[in-house]
């Protein structure tokens, strides 16, 4: 007698799994240089506790750890002074070295008044603070690459945002290196080319693509045969910077749009997405002009982030995504992403070595094609009611 397995009414069970309790090991960007500049505290909810950042008049932006360790007293509630922090409670001054400077009712400091203090690194007007459960110092090799063009006259200054997303882990916007379909729904844009490179600490997107025509209002340009071009890069677990050519100039000379993706983790189910804008004036537009081109730009990037916000918000955490061809490299980015989450001496080689894969875009292109088409036909907008209502009021 024999037996089989009937396999017919098999279905596909989702793994959930839990995002890891650690925080990713690597450089994580707090926000722009010029809004903690102020001369005042500023806190920080970030790697699961509480951060303060303040400029001292030196100039140097310091991140300590928020809470004073005398009577927990919130620093960032007390006030600059010359160099230091001082603590509402009992004015408690701290050095951005973490270093008790002064006691001013106390004969002496305590040998053991130090509080945590966060490598930091300015780089294109962007402050960055490391992270590391093994408190290593920063490797060199590891530091953030600076924007060229920041500073440049030529170039606007940054556009930016930034949304807390509650209810996910930040690996769900890494996830996005390689979703080369959700460009097409969620970003309104209309991939024709699409290849990633892991290596290292480093993974690359490559996109070209075109502006779905269903889509008025995401895309500045309004030749909807234009094609633009991307190349994004991770540098690291939470940074990405994005070299765009627009308006027909892909593949050619130097990029004209900056993109800053990036985001630091405040709980281990919710983070702080950040965005910034920066692009190249165009040639006799005067700089009011121009900020407005900026600004143009960071209101179409913002309908795609919004959009992934909403679904990531909504959606269930995947361990095992069931995946088709074009659905990218998934399980080979995740690896890359894990050797942020483990011991450096833990680093498996298959995370790091260099890794390559190329999308056919073909089959894709076509049904969208048809799908922006009808759309046309109609009259419809791929862009959700709701969504034209909240930018037409914004």
């Amino acid at each position: 007698m024999s037996s089989t397995t009937d396999t017919g009414n098999e279905v596909r069970v989702i793994d959930t799994g839990a995002p890891p309790a650690r925080y990713a090991r690597g450089w994580h960007c707090l926000g722009l240089i010029r809004d903690f500049s102020d001369g005042r505290p500023h806190q920080v909810a970030a790697f699961g506790t509480e951060l303060v950042v303040f400029r001292g008049e030196d100039g140097k932006v310091n991140v300590l750890n928020a809470f004073c360790p005398h009577m927990g007293g919130n620093l960032a509630h007390g006030t600059v002074k010359g160099n230091d922090i001082a603590c509402p409670f009992h004015d408690w001054r701290w050095r951005g070295d973490g270093k008790c400077a002064a006691i001013p009712y106390a004969r002496r400091v305590p040998p053991l008044a130090r509080t945590k203090a966060w490598p930091t690194l300015e780089v294109s007007g962007q402050l960055f603070v490391w992270n590391d459960p093994q408190g290593t110092t920063p490797p060199a090799e590891l530091e953030i690459p600076a924007i060229p063009t920041y500073g440049d006259p030529g170039w606007t200054d940054w556009v930016w945002n930034s949304i807390v997303v509650e209810g996910s882990h930040c690996r769900e916007i890494v996830d996005n290196v390689v979703d080369m379909a959700h460009f097409f729904y969620v970003h309104y844009g209309m991939p024709t080319y699409f290849r990633n490179v892991f290596e290292g600490h480093t993974a690359t997107q490559i996109m070209r693509s075109r502006p779905r025509a269903d889509a008025v209002g995401v895309s500045t340009s309004t030749n909807y045969s234009t094609e633009s071009q991307s190349d994004a890069t991770y540098y690291g677990p939470s940074y990405m910077v994005d070299k765009l050519w627009s308006g027909g100039r892909a593949g050619a000379g130097e990029p004209n749009i900056y993109l800053i993706n990036c985001h630091y983790p405040i709980t281990p189910s919710s983070f702080r997405l950040q965005y910034g804008v920066m692009v190249e004036k165009p040639s006799g537009m005067d700089d009011a002009a121009a900020e407005q081109v900026a600004a143009a730009v960071a209101k179409g990037v913002a309908i795609g982030f919004e959009q992934d916000v909403e679904i990531w918000k909504n959606k269930s955490r995947i361990d095992n995504p069931l995946l088709c061809e074009e659905d990218g490299p998934v399980y080979q980015l995740r690896r890359w992403y894990e050797q942020f989450y483990v011991d450096v001496e833990d680093i498996k080689p298959e995370m790091v070595n260099r890794f390559e894969f190329e999308i056919d875009t073909e089959r894709a292109l076509q049904n969208w094609q048809a799908e922006v088409d009808a759309n046309l036909a109609a009259g419809r907008s791929a862009i959700p009611a709701q969504r034209q209502a909240a930018s037409a009021s914004s």
